[in-house]
């Protein structure tokens, strides 16, 4: 049985809305989104790999990350968590950064809400986007956002295989 998975765009709210179904229940599919042992097993498109600088997960905390290329380049971010209710939603604030964790002013800020759901015995994280302009969501469109987004999401589903 073929998983839901929407990508959704919205130009006149400056969103994306990414839905996506996982075979596995929702404290499971919580804790990958929220521990970085975890996240670091799933969380970049294909070839790359993540690894965390430090991560805090709390309200105030924040997760500085990196996505890694196979030669080694490192793509950094940082994520401030904004509101954490424990396996229903999180918000945050995602940008790109440096290795020291200053944000970069030249690229896009997003506001993310993270929510799951069951559904019957799988978990639905439904995850909206929101930029401060259509320019910042054209932006990340043409970096590649949906097919990165999809590579990352089928990573998560062969962790959760390991998992479950």
């Amino acid at each position: 049985m073929k998983l839901h998975f929407d990508f959704l765009v919205n130009k006149q709210d400056n969103t994306l809305t990414i839905r996506r179904e996982f075979r596995a229940p929702r404290q499971l599919v919580w804790n990958c989104y929220t521990q970085s042992d975890l996240l670091e097993k799933w969380f970049a498109p294909k070839p790359l790999t993540a690894k965390t600088k430090s991560m805090q997960f709390r309200e105030g905390g924040h997760w500085h990350y990196a996505m890694v290329e196979p030669n080694g380049t490192e793509y950094w971010g940082f994520t401030e968590f904004l509101s954490i209710h424990p396996i229903d939603f999180y918000t945050s604030l995602d940008a790109f950064s440096n290795e020291n964790g200053e944000i970069n002013p030249d690229l896009p800020r997003a506001r993310w809400k993270v929510t799951f759901t069951d559904s019957q015995a799988n978990t639905v994280v439904e995850t909206v986007v929101t930029y401060q302009s259509l320019n910042d969501l054209e932006t990340v469109i043409q970096m590649g956002m949906e097919q990165g987004m999809t590579s990352t999401l089928e990573r998560l589903d062969e962790l959760l295989e390991t998992l479950v």
